[in-house]
């Protein structure tokens, strides 16, 4: 054979030594921006269940857990710079049995922080966030889940934000005395005029005002109210995932013109019409409630029933991403961020299995062509302008 034909084997095999490196190369390089990216931005998870393992468990946050998907090492390798505990307050407590039940997690949250205080500060506001993030540590924040816990009371709403607290959920499941929720039967038609008075009063004391779960009606009531913007801080998409407990596109404009948020629940059952259905069929009925046993007793039994992981093969991390797409077509990349629902749910996207695994969300936006600055919005910005904004600094 000739030296020519050697020669034209010799180029061949480095040309596609060079594509394949080259290949490898460009996939390196986005490994390396998402990290980069994740690094730089403020990243916040508006709700996390994780108060009601420490309640009932006992656990310390600050050590790595064989179970459950948020502590202070999986915070830190997920790169979170704040995130809010769920004050979730079951719709078994009544009267002051609800308000009692509010303040032991709060207590369980301010003993969090006294545990590690080299890993994790109380935050009241974003400027809070921020310098908290730059000392290297994570930013906790609180919201109860559940307008119940104020016990019809507007004192106790202020003293509450008093205690910390910078947003409540106007219901959970259940029916306030002044509030309709997704999960139940029409009663008020929305908010009744002192649920109009709750919404002006958070508004006057920098709380956020978080319209997860409620009723379309006591949505759209809300928005004539309030002066300042609201959020969503655990919801998805109805148009992708046909569950009451997900947003309308009308409810993500209106939500949108408000200047508000929706943080996209990680809930595979809240990202899928299909997997909804499947799971609720797979799961085991709710336990029965004895009428003898007490609320906190019905409370831990519910509690360990929702976070029994699901045995259903998981979503793709991809159908976590078309929620915060639907959403970003819809109404730009102002109105969008993360709200987990992590240690408050049983199925979750695969590649997302807890919160250590935040970083994967910024590679599968830059797969998707966002831009670094609307990424970093997606992130966390878009909270932090809220909280801002509701918070005065």
């Amino acid at each position: 054979m000739s030296r020519k034909y050697f020669g034209d084997i010799t180029r061949t095999v480095l040309v596609i030594l060079a594509g394949l490196l080259t290949l490898g190369a460009e996939s390196e390089s986005i490994a390396q921006k998402a990290a980069r990216l994740h690094k730089e931005a403020i990243v916040i998870d508006t709700h996390v269940d994780t108060l009601q393992r420490v309640l009932y468990e006992g656990i310390d946050l600050g050590i790595r857990l064989p179970s459950g998907q948020v502590d202070i090492p999986r915070l830190r390798e997920g790169g979170m710079s704040g995130v809010f505990f769920a004050v979730w307050v079951d719709s078994v407590f009544k009267g002051q049995a609800a308000v009692q039940k509010a303040e032991r997690l709060i207590d369980a949250m301010v003993q969090t922080v006294r545990q590690n205080p080299h890993a994790i500060e109380l935050a009241l506001t974003a400027a809070d966030v921020d310098r908290i993030r730059k000392s290297h540590k994570v930013a906790a924040l609180m919201g109860i889940e559940g307008g119940h816990a104020i016990n019809d009371d507007l004192s106790q709403l202020a003293k509450f934000h008093q205690r910390g607290v910078r947003y409540m959920t106007l219901t959970w499941a259940n029916n306030t005395n002044w509030a309709d929720s997704s999960g139940d039967k029409r009663r008020h038609g929305g908010l009744t005029d002192f649920g109009r008075q709750v919404v002006r009063e958070m508004n006057r004391l920098g709380m956020m005002v978080d319209i997860s779960h409620v009723s379309d009606e006591t949505f759209y009531d809300t928005l004539k109210v309030t002066k300042k913007p609201v959020i969503a801080s655990h919801s998805s998409c109805r148009a992708l995932a046909d569950v009451r407990r997900n947003m309308t596109d009308d409810m993500i404009r209106a939500l949108a013109k408000n200047g508000g948020v929706i943080g996209i629940n990680f809930y595979s059952g809240f990202l899928d019409t299909d997997f909804n259905r499947q799971l609720n069929a797979d799961k085991p009925a709710r336990p029965a409630t004895d009428a003898a046993a007490s609320p906190e007793s019905v409370a831990r039994a519910r509690y360990q029933a929702f976070i029994t992981m699901s045995k259903l093969p998981p979503l793709p991390l991809s159908r976590l991403i078309d929620h915060i797409d639907h959403v970003v077509k819809l109404v730009g990349p102002n109105h969008v961020g993360l709200g987990s629902d992590f240690d408050g749910i049983d199925a979750a996207p695969a590649g997302i299995e807890d919160v250590s695994k935040l970083p994967n969300i910024t590679r599968a936006l830059l797969e998707r062509g966002y831009r670094d600055q609307d990424i970093k919005k997606i992130l966390g910005g878009n909270f932090m302008r809220v909280l801002k904004a509701v918070t005065g600094s």
